[in-house]
């Protein structure tokens, strides 16, 4: 199972699960690759570092100066392992590093609280479809039974709507969650 790191061209970023790598590429070329936000098929693989566990080549723990407890390097230091950085001073991650992933992390709960909006919509609205504006239009004039309606209109037609008194609102609802929830 290869998972990667993709991101769309509106700067979404998430994950994908494919078989393999080959798998990756022959599902972007048949546009099954999609953003679960915007749902834009010009998806990238994010550069990203593979998983190794290392845990059996950390440095043993040093003794403290006149108090006999162990004390942990700093967490900011690392030390390279192998292959052309061995034996060199320890290499300092950058403070940018941690305002980067705090970014990340927040963009990364906007979307999934997003997604979860979108699918709260989907699950308790009736898709109309593209008779939208008319049925809106029923709906307010008390010609058809009040409920929640979603669908597709024109930008002219929804704004004739809003002229109207007939209050709407534009969602973009992502690809995959528009076919039935499983």
């Amino acid at each position: 199972m290869l998972v990667v790191d993709l991101h769309c061209a509106h700067g979404h970023h998430f994950e994908g699960w494919f078989a393999s790598s080959d798998d990756l590429v022959s599902q972007q070329a048949r546009g099954l690759v999609s953003c679960p936000v915007c749902g834009d098929h010009e998806v990238v693989r994010r550069p990203s570092a593979p998983h190794l566990n290392v845990s059996h080549l950390k440095a043993e723990t040093l003794p403290s100066a006149g108090r006999g407890r162990s004390q942990s390097p700093s967490p900011k230091v690392s030390e390279p392992v192998s292959g052309a950085g061995a034996g060199t001073a320890p290499a300092v991650r950058a403070a940018g590093d941690d305002a980067a992933q705090v970014a990340d992390a927040a963009l990364q709960a906007l979307q999934a609280a997003y997604l979860q909006v979108v699918r709260h919509v989907v699950t308790h609205t009736e898709d109309v479809g593209e008779r939208f504006a008319d049925e809106a239009r029923s709906i307010h004039h008390g010609d058809a039974p009040e409920r929640a309606i979603r669908g597709q209109t024109s930008p002219e037609e929804r704004e004739a709507l809003r002229e109207e008194g007939i209050e709407v609102m534009s969602l973009p609802i992502p690809e995959g969650l528009k076919g039935p929830l499983q």
